[in-house]
């Protein structure tokens, strides 16, 4: 009876280990669990041309929370993000309304976006100012000017670059996907290379994992923060850019809830709240579990209110395990 606990409790413990190794493979197996649950569940679910809108309403959240990974790696969170992108439409749109040739504009708001990150890091590094408070307050700020800028009205985006990602392409002649995908998709590619292959990316989970400790072996704390929003910034810049592509007007009232929404795919995604652990390919399976969630609670009829609750109970459920996860190998 012992020896049979003790296999047992081995087990448990190697498991536990193997997941806290690899974060991401308890998402993957939430999400594989998913689409089976809903393609059995539906008669709708399971087909191509559902797969492809699922992934094409998932690409500007999904962008936005590739930016949010790297402020949360650093242990920190950026409740602005949606708030600067929607800025960063208004003030493409406007620019190129204005008769500015639309990769100039494209360009400034790519600047505007950095820019504006950019401040939000100086804050925390430099000031020592919390990251939620600082980003609280950038988002208050970025909401109210985005609001005066855009006169409290949506601008029409003109045809041309400004709606390029929105152009729609057919593999094989049947399955369907657009520019903004594949840039998503080399966005993803990029920034995985950049955190798991470069000194750059080591310095950033170093920062989020033990500041001291990596302030000791001479990484440049401040520097490497101001770095992490600023590049932030910029893929803030291209999920504005994607929006552009998927609803030709800048709204200035849009994407309300993406602050949270980025949050809740990288938490799902397993990338933890206190820095350090986690990475890309979780959150682009954490923003594809929201999507699949939400689309299939749909075809089966649920209210969304009980998709809201649904995406709760998984984003408690995942930082719970976070925790418990870090106590154990503690």
């Amino acid at each position: 009876m012992s020896t049979t606990l003790s296999l047992e409790t081995t087990r448990g413990d190697r498991a536990r280990a193997m997941f806290a190794r690899n974060p991401v493979l308890g998402p993957t197996a939430a999400l594989v669990v998913a689409i089976v649950f809903f393609s059995l569940a539906t008669s709708t679910f399971a087909s191509v041309d559902n797969f492809s809108i699922i992934i094409q309403q998932s690409v500007v959240v999904g962008t936005l929370a590739l930016g949010q990974t790297l402020v949360i790696l650093t242990g920190g969170i950026d409740l602005a993000n949606a708030a600067i992108a929607v800025f960063g439409t208004v003030l493409m749109t406007r620019l190129v309304t204005g008769d500015m040739p639309g990769p100039l504009g494209l360009f400034m708001g790519l600047i505007g976006c950095a820019l504006v990150a950019t401040v939000s890091g100086l804050l925390v590094s430099r000031i020592k100012l919390p990251p939620f408070i600082v980003t609280l307050g950038m988002l208050a700020v970025m909401t109210a000017i985005t609001s005066l800028y855009s006169q409290g009205t949506t601008w029409p985006v003109p045809d041309g670059l400004l709606t390029w990602l929105g152009t729609s392409l057919y593999l094989f002649g049947r399955i369907q996907f657009t520019m903004g995908m594949v840039l998503a998709a080399m966005l993803f590619a990029l920034l995985w290379f950049v955190l798991a292959k470069t000194a750059w990316g080591r310095h950033v989970y170093a920062v989020g994992n033990e500041p001291e400790a990596a302030r000791l072996t001479g990484i440049h704390i401040d520097r490497t923060l101001i770095s992490v929003y600023a590049v932030a910034g910029v893929i803030y810049a291209f999920a504005a850019w994607m929006a552009l592509g998927r609803t030709p007007t800048a709204d200035p009232n849009a994407y309300q809830t993406g602050n949270l929404d980025s949050i809740t795919a990288v938490v799902i995604g397993g990338t933890s709240l206190f820095g350090g652990r986690g990475g890309v390919v979780g959150t682009v399976v954490g923003a594809l579990i929201v999507a699949v969630l939400r689309s299939g609670l749909t075809q089966m009829g649920i209210d969304s209110n009980y998709q809201n609750l649904a995406t709760g109970v998984l984003v408690i459920a995942a930082v719970a395990f976070d925790q418990a996860t870090r106590r154990r190998s503690a």
